[in-house]
């Protein structure tokens, strides 16, 4: 297949939707670019613009400001639009929308709109269906597979006519936790085999980072921040993200000299452009957080353990400061009221200025670094 443009090959250039009876917009201002095959998740809360923007590329809904590219053609803007079915966009519903009185083989079928004798398209059929391990279930109807066949099945059809763009919304939301952690392995590998460039949307930020190329951070419309998953978790460039995307504690600091905060833990590298002597809060994470028990100088004490599995997440009280938590592994047991010494082993220092929560808006400072799309933020 020839691609006219492997870079940019699906572009968002700002992209504006709001509803009628509705001032504020669902979107807006909303501008990112996929090269060919690559995956994005977009990431964020109900209601923050996911779906919309979901449907915008499918052509289901139109904006009013902005313009949408598809493989180097515009597919529409406020005053074009190629309508759905010609946009060749392949989508995976939530519920699958799978056709009950259609057995495998029928419902990948009918996703072929051509006039033309179904039948010529057997041999891609036969091709997607071997790809997604379903060719000897094709008699099989809907209600005879399991859950993740059915999704299987979803995909199937969605790839079967060879969409330049796959999208999907929040597709492994109806599995359970170990069918949902295989499935996302299987899908992102056919997914890869057949180089679609796709769009998904979640709110899980596990589930994205293990699925995408790209994360996009949505909230209230707007993208907070579009990077790999590693600098969305490592660097998050606004307040709102540091929440959202993982675990964080934030303790309190002042810009002592030029490149140096102070805390209650120490100094840290800063690399910020905040004036001396203005308060800041520097993000922590709980992977970030050592501990050690029984020596000479301690400066907290656990006050709770939480067993995850593979780790346990502790809460430990600073003699001086706040709380924090800290990821340990399984086997490391402590109880709580024991004394420890806490050490903070910050990589990506990033430092948020002290001001209200209200917007979550405020940029946040990050260390000078060499941005690379293949792999996380250095300092240098």
């Amino acid at each position: 297949m020839h691609v006219p443009d492997r870079c940019d090959y699906l572009k968002l250039r700002n992209v504006t939707k709001t509803y009628p009876g509705q001032q504020i917009p669902a979107v807006l201002d909303l501008s990112f670019s996929l090269e060919y095959g690559e995956i994005l998740a977009l990431l964020g809360p109900s209601g923050c613009g996911k779906t919309t923007t979901l449907r915008l590329i499918a052509g289901f809904e139109h904006h009013k400001a902005g313009q949408i590219c598809l493989a180097g053609k515009t597919v529409s803007s406020p005053d074009y639009a190629i309508p759905p079915e010609k946009r060749n966009v392949g989508i995976v519903f939530q519920d699958y929308a799978l056709f009950p009185h259609l057995n495998v083989w029928q419902n990948v079928r009918f996703s072929f709109n051509s006039r033309k004798r179904k039948q010529k398209y057997d041999s891609t059929i036969q091709e997607i269906l071997t790809l997604v391990g379903l060719y000897d279930l094709r008699a099989r109807y809907p209600h005879e597979l399991s859950g993740g066949q059915q999704q299987r099945l979803a995909l199937a059809r969605a790839l079967a006519p060879r969409p330049k763009v796959l999208l999907l919304d929040e597709p492994f939301s109806n599995l359970d936790a170990d069918l949902r952690e295989q499935m996302r392995k299987e899908v992102k590998n056919i997914l890869r085999a057949t180089e679609t460039t796709t769009v998904f949307v979640t709110h899980d930020q596990e589930e994205a980072f293990a699925f995408a190329d790209k994360v996009g951070v949505l909230q209230n419309g707007k993208l907070e921040q579009f990077d790999t998953p590693e600098n969305i978790y490592h660097t998050p460039t606004t307040r709102f993200i540091a929440d959202f995307v993982g675990e964080a504690d934030f303790i309190p600091g002042k810009i002592v000299q030029p490149g140096v905060v102070e805390t209650d833990l120490g100094l840290f590298p800063s690399y910020c452009h905040i004036a001396d002597g203005e308060e800041v809060e520097v993000m922590i994470r709980p992977d970030d957080v050592a501990i050690r028990p029984q020596v000479e100088e301690t400066n907290g004490t656990i006050i709770q353990r939480i067993f995850r599995g593979s780790i346990n997440s502790y809460v430990v009280k600073l003699d001086r400061g706040p709380i924090l938590h800290s990821d340990q592994p399984s086997t490391l047991l402590y109880d709580s009221g024991t004394r420890v010494h806490v050490r903070v082993e910050v990589e990506h220092v990033v430092v948020f200025p002290q001001t209200k929560r209200e917007s979550d808006r405020s940029q946040a400072y990050t260390p000078d670094v060499d941005v690379s799309l293949t792999g996380a933020r250095k300092v240098v």
